[in-house]
């Protein structure tokens, strides 16, 4: 039903999709009686549930415009609203100002106390009041900062073509507003960046292989970003970021049983991750880190899931599974676990070609199993799920097939580089490091990972016998 007042009484909390990407109108529940009517404006529970992002809103803005034809701007700043009427009505407009496919496209309607719209970062806003004594409000998810980048069209915009019912030359308009640009002089709101940290090591470049070229991707190594410094909440304006992937690991796992190296590893593996969690929380960020089988201690006799519980022999494990946690706090968070990773560089599978072809005959561990995960894999998988956007949590990844020892994948290495794989001698973890100048760190006797959740996710893990082949053999 309708009071005298036009509202719309009765309506369920329902979407509207709109011609603008993630631009949603939302039919409100308004109750009302003879004192009056009441409504929840925005109710987080619900919302969501219906379909609103969950954007985190931070500031509640009213603006009140005490006559008919009041017509406000088109801005788009670089964060979301949710946008309504608290009393009167008003015609609204949008346009994407946004840097992509959909940049100029319009969409109009009325706003009424029964009803709201979410407006999507970069979309401009601007409204036309239909009443008098109308209040528009708004919630948004950050704060006004001189730093951030905006965008304005010109109302009377002949491209935009947006039908006022009012015609501007009878409405209240400021000058600021009236001397905006039109759309070919706009300067479109760039997409939320994505951070990649330790974009140096072997996972950062395969990561290059994936994102590079991308404006909109940033690298940075571990010399140049301080995961440490007690500046780093405001080392960057982060609400401009979207994701943070996080290649940066301690991973000398015999040093950092090290008063040293204990001190190091905790610090990049399990302090980092925290801090990136809190930014991650705060900012509204997607926080992607890679994680190890290391965190478990080796001694179940399947796979390894998800959901099994951590337990990390050494220290290296032990600060791998802190991390991990730390960043399980991050309400977007994607937790890659790895075993056994190849990529770039020196690492196992390059040490035992080149032993082969120098004619070294190598001993190697025969009681370990697992698969390798190829850094290829792993970059492939994080642009997978940024894409996608599966449940967030922690997804298990290495390659498909058989599990190993590290002498059956040496003499595989043999094999494929022309030699002979006899060549390769098995022997204990005990008999191998029985020689050690150092201090030894415990490894997981079982290191496979069940990759069911991945795989049900829309990725396909590739034979690791294949990935091995093509790594040896490009």
């Amino acid at each position: 039903m309708t009071d005298v007042g036009g509202i719309d009484f009765g309506k369920s909390l329902s979407r509207i999709e709109t011609t603008i990407p993630g631009l949603v109108v939302f039919d409100l529940p308004v109750h009302g009686d003879s004192r009056g009517w009441f409504k929840e404006n925005w109710q987080r529970e619900k919302m969501t549930a219906a379909g609103l992002p969950d954007f985190g809103p931070v500031q509640n803005n009213v603006s009140f415009n005490d006559a008919v034809g009041t017509t406000r701007g088109i801005h788009a700043e670089p964060w979301d609203k949710w946008v309504s009427v608290a009393t009167g009505r008003i015609f609204g407009a949008w346009v994407d100002l946004r840097n992509g496919p959909s940049f100029g496209a319009v969409f109009t309607t009325e706003l009424d106390p029964s009803k709201a719209i979410f407006v999507p970062r970069g979309v401009g806003n601007s409204y036309q009041t239909l009443e008098p004594d109308t209040a528009y409000t708004y919630l948004v998810n950050d704060h006004w900062s001189a730093e951030a980048s905006y965008s304005f069209l010109n109302l009377a915009d002949e491209t935009a073509a947006i039908q006022w019912p009012i015609p501007l030359s009878d409405s209240e308009v400021s000058a600021k507003d009236l001397g905006h640009p039109r759309l070919a002089d706009v300067q479109p709101i760039a997409p939320r960046k994505t951070l990649i940290l330790g974009a140096g090591g072997q996972l950062g470049t395969a990561l290059r292989g994936e994102f590079d070229g991308l404006a909109h991707v940033e690298w940075t190594t571990r010399d140049e970003f301080d995961l440490s410094s007690p500046d780093l909440a405001i080392a960057r304006r982060w609400r401009d970021y979207d994701t943070i992937i996080n290649a940066a690991a301690y991973t000398a796992v015999d040093r950092a049983e090290t008063p040293e190296g204990r001190a190091a590893s905790w610090a990049v593996n399990a302090a980092g991750p925290a801090a990136l969690a809190r930014i991650a929380t705060e900012n509204g960020i997607t926080l992607v880190h890679v994680s190890s089988d290391y965190v478990f201690d080796g001694s179940a006799d399947k796979p390894y899931r998800e959901s099994d519980p951590l337990g990390p022999l050494g220290v290296y494990g032990q600060s791998k599974a802190a991390g991990d946690l730390a960043v399980a706090t991050a309400p977007r968070h994607y937790i890659v676990r790895t075993s056994w990773v190849i990529g770039s560089g020196n690492n196992f599978v390059r040490t035992m070609a080149v032993l082969a072809d120098k004619g070294v005959d190598p001993r190697v561990v025969d009681d370990q199993r697992g698969r390798l995960t190829f850094a290829s894999e792993i970059a492939r998988l994080i642009r997978h799920l940024l894409a996608e956007r599966p449940e967030y949590g922690v997804y298990n990844l290495s390659s498909a097939g058989d599990s190993m020892t590290w002498a059956d994948i040496a003499r595989r290495t043999f094999a494929l580089t022309g030699h002979d794989p006899a060549r390769v001698t098995g022997v204990s973890t005990a008999e191998y490091f029985a020689d050690a100048a150092g201090p030894v760190a415990p490894r997981p006797r079982n290191s496979e990972l069940d990759l069911s959740r991945v795989v049900a996710a829309g990725f396909k893990p590739r034979r690791g016998e294949d990935l091995l082949a093509e790594y040896l053999v490009p």
